[in-house]
Formats: C-alpha cells, structure tokens, sequence
C-alpha cells in the first residue's frame, strides 16, 4: 500500500494516526487522530501561516541577519532558509515519506556549504517520528544547527479548557531561562516558569515571546492530556505562542539566536555543531498521542 501524493503534498497513516507533509519545507502540515481530530494549528495566516517548519541552516536570527564565515558575511532570514524550499520526494510508502534538498546556487548566497538535506516522517501505531539527517557533502568541516518547530493545538480536542492545559517536563527544570531580544538571545536570564516539573499555559507567559531553555535537563514533555513530545538528541527546547493564538509551539533544538552582542564566525557561535566532511549529522523528534479513552 502507498502513501497518497496530490498536489505535492503526501499523506501517511496507520489506524491511530494520519499526517499531511508538503513538498514546501518538508513541513508537516497535518496531524489527526484516529478519530479525525486535528491536533496541529492550521496555519492561519491572519494569526501564524506556519505549522511546523523546519530549522536549518540556523535556528532563530543571527546579528544583523548575516552569518560570517571565514570573514564574508552571507545575508540569511530567521530560521534559515529550508522552511521555505521546496524539497524533492525521495520515497514514500503508507506510513512514511522522506524528502531531499540539497545545496544549490540559491543557498551557497546565504549559507557557503555544501550539503544533503533529508528528512523522514514515519508513523508507528500512535507515535510520528521525524528525522532529519544533515550531510556534509563538501570538502569543508561545516557548522550547523537544526530546529523543530511544530505548533500543537492549544487547547487539544479532549475538552480540557485551555486554562487547564500545561506542559510537564521529564524532569527538573531549576535552570534560568532567557528571551528573545529583538530576534536575539537575551544576555539577561530569567527564573524559570516551571514550577515542581510543571508549566501551566497562559498568555502572559509568552507577552516577551518565546521561553528559551538553553539549559535544559529533560528530553521529553507532557502536552496537554494526550501528547508526549520526545526529543532524545535535542539539547535546547523552545516554547512559543503569539498571545490568545490557537496553538503553542514546542521546539526542540540544536542551536539557538545569536547572543546580544554575538557577531562572530558562524563556527563560534554558542549551539552550533561541527560537521566533518562526509560525515552525516541526525536529528530527531516524536509525537506520541494517546487521546482519552484510548
């Protein structure tokens, strides 16, 4: 049995689950339960067309919107440029899909290396897996980071209000967090939220944007009453919502913005990693989901 592709959009499931990915991004653009319930933002572009792009070459925003390599500067947006790309379809069956991109003239202006690109979605009963696995395709030792960015509904269709709904941490979390400061990472740090492993959701959390724990002990969080988010090589989480919007992103990264004050070579700066020539870099993420009643 194949996954079904219309419209450069290809949908996998099992009897638990079914996912909607776009050739645009490689983003996962749905995610339904067995029952049809959606449990990702539907990326209303009056409040956030994203769903849940993908992170790379950078996570978050670079001083000056530039990355500085051996001395040349690059011009590069928030995030990078893969949430905007289109990737190719290199295989699909009923439950999984992996998509390509590769370096091209388009990217060697924003971002001097060459690179492979893939990235797997596969669904196992109730659990979709993501995996992106970063080749460096050059002669070049090349630095990276690598971000998810899903936005999960806020509240979930389970019928707990969405005052009542939090994230629970796997485990303590007593480190500061820090902000972002006009796209950057704020010098300051803040007292954690997280309160006993627990973070209860409100808007007033997220009126300086995103929590930003770059000292994170936990790989793995509660969502909600039916979602457990795992992110086992992910050393940075991120968490995010514009106020009063209808979902709440739940990050797990590689990297993170550029520091306040931060305006050196790429290779220095704080979260990137160093990837060899030849050698392949993985990055990964699940969502298990275990509605009520289940």
């Amino acid at each position: 049995m194949a996954s079904t592709v219309s419209h450069s959009v290809v949908s996998i499931s099992t009897a638990a689950l079914s996912a909607e990915i776009s050739a645009t991004g490689a983003e996962l653009v749905r995610l339904q339960d067995r029952t049809g319930a959606d449990l990702l933002w539907d990326g209303n572009p009056a409040v956030w067309n994203g769903r849940s792009p993908l992170l790379f070459p950078i996570v978050g925003e670079v001083t000056g919107n530039r990355l500085n390599v051996a001395g040349t500067a690059y011009e590069i947006g928030r995030h990078g440029f893969a949430r905007t790309s289109t990737f190719a379809l290199v295989g699909s069956d009923a439950a999984s899909c992996t998509w390509r991109l590769e370096s091209s003239e388009a990217t060697r202006r924003q971002y001097p290396f060459e690179f492979r690109l893939d990235v797997t979605y596969r669904i196992e009963g109730a659990t979709l897996h993501m995996e992106a696995r970063v080749t460096n395709t050059g002669a070049a030792v090349m630095p990276a980071s690598f971000g998810f960015h899903p936005a999960l509904r806020w509240p979930l269709p389970y019928g707990t209000s969405r005052e009542a709904h939090e994230i629970v941490f796997e485990r303590d979390e007593p480190a500061p967090i820090r902000r972002p400061v006009d796209g950057l990472l704020s010098a300051a740090q803040f007292t954690t939220p997280v309160r006993d492993r627990h973070l209860r959701l409100h808007d007033d959390l997220f009126e300086d944007g995103a929590l930003v724990f770059d000292t994170l002990a936990s790989r793995s969080v509660l969502y909600g009453e039916a979602i457990r988010v795992d992110f086992p090589q992910m050393p940075h989480l991120g968490i995010w919502t514009k106020p009063g919007a209808g979902y709440v992103c739940i990050e797990p990264w590689q990297g993170h913005a550029s520091p306040e004050g931060f305006d050196g070579e790429l290779a220095d700066k704080p979260g990137v990693i160093a990837i060899a020539p030849g050698a392949m870099q993985s990055f990964g993420m699940s969502i298990s989901v275990s509605p009520p009643g289940s």
